[in-house]
């Protein structure tokens, strides 16, 4: 009896070419599991690709509820942080203030070159990327730093608004 190995499949070149490396290295079963938790996956069409790929069973498992129930809710609960400082509601909250920006901004018909986002962490790129105005600060990660429209050098509020009425003032 062929042994059989479980494997968490993305769909993804990775783990696509997992399967066949594994059956054919190891001759080996290969039942594969998807899981959506929010980021709409396409479970029927990744079934699909690992069954077409040679998987045994492939489960597709819709775990956003239990997901949010026992693990994100219970993580904000508990105070949870990321980088050893921040709360977790501060990076899941991210996407949303974004969408908020967004929102807000089409409602009152200003463009989004008019909206401005100072920060400090990874968790801001989402609205470094949205926002037409963003502000990092030099102590910053460096991948925030790179798209950001401007860095200071310290974390003194002065330079921050020196920059911000520049911009206002070449609107």
């Amino acid at each position: 009896m062929k042994d059989t190995i479980v494997l968490a499949y993305s769909g993804g070149l990775d783990t696509s070419v997992l399967i066949k490396w594994l059956q054919e290295k190891y001759n080996v079963d290969v039942v594969t599991f998807t899981m959506e938790l929010g980021q709409k996956t396409d479970l029927k069409k990744v079934s699909e690709k690992a069954k077409n790929l040679g998987a045994k069973k492939h489960y597709s498992i819709d775990g956003l509820k239990e997901f949010v129930e026992n693990y994100v809710f219970q993580a904000i609960k508990a105070n949870a942080l990321y980088e050893e400082k921040y709360p977790i509601a501060t990076a899941l909250g991210r996407p949303l203030i974004v969408k908020k920006l967004v929102e807000i901004a089409q409602k009152e018909n200003v463009p989004l070159e008019n909206t401005i986002a100072i920060g400090d962490a990874i968790n801001d790129i989402s609205m470094f990327e949205v926002a037409g105005v963003s502000i990092a600060f030099n102590s910053s990660c460096n991948q925030l730093k790179s798209i950001a429209t401007y860095v200071v050098d310290s974390n003194d509020l002065s330079e921050v608004l020196e920059i911000l009425k520049k911009y206002i003032e070449g609107l």
